[in-house]
């Protein structure tokens, strides 16, 4: 027997590099000149001087971290500002901020389940809502993706139970929209809680980018919460709990990603209220986002590749397989173009693709731009010509 207790992950390593699943860092400058159709910054925001401002006041005035844990010392003036501002405008009761989605996932899932709890999840869920089900300590049933019968005859097996039904808004890999009214009807008549991770609709979906909970009419419901990140359209960092208020005060008090983690830093917080100020003076950066996906998805498609209809932000196209993934994305830099390359695990479906994301920001002609390095780095037998 090896006296190495690392020998394992050396023949993990040996196996990712055989299959072509090697990842690795790379830093990036804060200006590479590349064109950016990698980032989750769907809006643009993150440099925009009004929210870089407001991050370095905040800081200034409120100290680089928050200090400690929000029931301590970590909760100031400047996250009671951003929880309420976020809360009316998506249209929720009320708020609770964490220092990630991914902690407000965690925190929105195990606090709502539990033991004796039936948990439905959909079979396309982020990372985040899949490990939460595993916290919760609930029964977890994964259902066929974006299926509301299935969730509905899932809930029918199990009549009598508490349950919630878990689900993306809009998901990642692919950009596909969460058929939430079919969902919603489902639970209702089982008497279920939804829980809506809207990530990836915050800022693009919605009047004015109030999120899919609020176009879907969902938003202040007395059975339905949402979870945000505010890493994406806000352009900023840290997450959000939306919902009835009682919900957000049973989370104060159970969950433990919020009650045992430092809490999110003030600069982050102050970028992240400039930025939903910004938005709700602009609400047309949430139409220009789904302009911008639109348009990539028909010049792609026009153009023989294997690109998904887009809902959101989001734009997914097909590939051949991970090396070959990998050697598109390489080949998009070294033209000047960044994008992003999902591969298993990270793509449920085993599909290797590249993840392009809209911007709000993006003009027409470096759309087009982008387009024709895709269409003209792309590998053999990726076109339809």
């Amino acid at each position: 027997m090896s006296q190495d207790p690392f020998d394992w992950i050396d023949e993990q390593a040996r196996a990712r590099r055989r299959a072509g699943l090697v990842r690795a860092l790379r830093p990036r400058p804060a200006d590479s000149g590349l064109l950016d159709l990698a980032s989750n910054d769907y809006l643009g925001l993150a440099g925009h001087p009004e929210v870089t401002e407001a991050a370095a006041e905040a800081a200034m005035v409120w100290g680089a971290g928050a200090t400690g844990s929000r029931l301590v010392t970590g909760s100031t003036e400047l996250h009671a500002e951003l929880e309420d501002t976020l809360a009316r405008f998506c249209g929720f009761e009320a708020a609770l901020v964490f220092s990630s989605g991914y902690a407000a996932n965690l925190a929105a899932v195990t606090a709502l389940s539990g033991c004796g709890t039936l948990v439905v999840s959909d079979a396309g869920n982020h990372a985040s809502l899949i490990d939460g089900c595993r916290l919760s300590r609930a029964e977890t049933v994964v259902v066929p993706h974006a299926d509301p019968e299935a969730v509905r005859k899932t809930l029918d097996a199990h009549a009598g139970a508490r349950a919630l039904t878990v689900t993306d808004s809009v998901f990642s890999v692919d950009g596909d929209a969460a058929p939430l009214a079919g969902l919603s009807a489902a639970c209702r008549a089982h008497g279920a809680a939804l829980l809506i991770d809207d990530a990836h609709g915050l800022g693009v979906l919605g009047d004015g980018g109030r999120g899919a909970p609020h176009a879907a009419g969902l938003a202040g419901a007395a059975d339905t919460v949402a979870t945000v990140t505010l890493s994406k359209s806000l352009g900023s960092q840290g997450g959000a709990v939306l919902g009835p208020a009682r919900v957000i005060e049973h989370l104060v008090n159970t969950a433990r990603t919020f009650i045992f983690d430092t809490g999110l830093a003030p600069a982050a917080a102050g970028a992240a209220l400039a930025s939903l100020r910004l938005l709700a003076r602009t609400p047309e950066r949430a139409a220009r986002a789904r302009t911008v996906a639109g348009t990539l998805h028909r010049q792609l498609t026009a153009a023989g590749l294997a690109a998904v209809r887009p809902d959101a932000s989001v734009v997914s196209v097909r590939a051949p397989g991970p090396d070959e993934a990998l050697r598109w994305a390489a080949d998009c830099r070294s033209a000047g173009l960044v994008v992003g390359c999902f591969r298993p695990p990270s793509v449920p479906d085993g599909i290797s693709r590249l993840r392009l994301t809209a911007r709000a920001d993006l003009t027409d002609q470096q759309v087009a731009e982008a387009v024709g390095v895709i269409v003209a780095t792309a590998p053999q037998g990726v076109t339809a010509a």
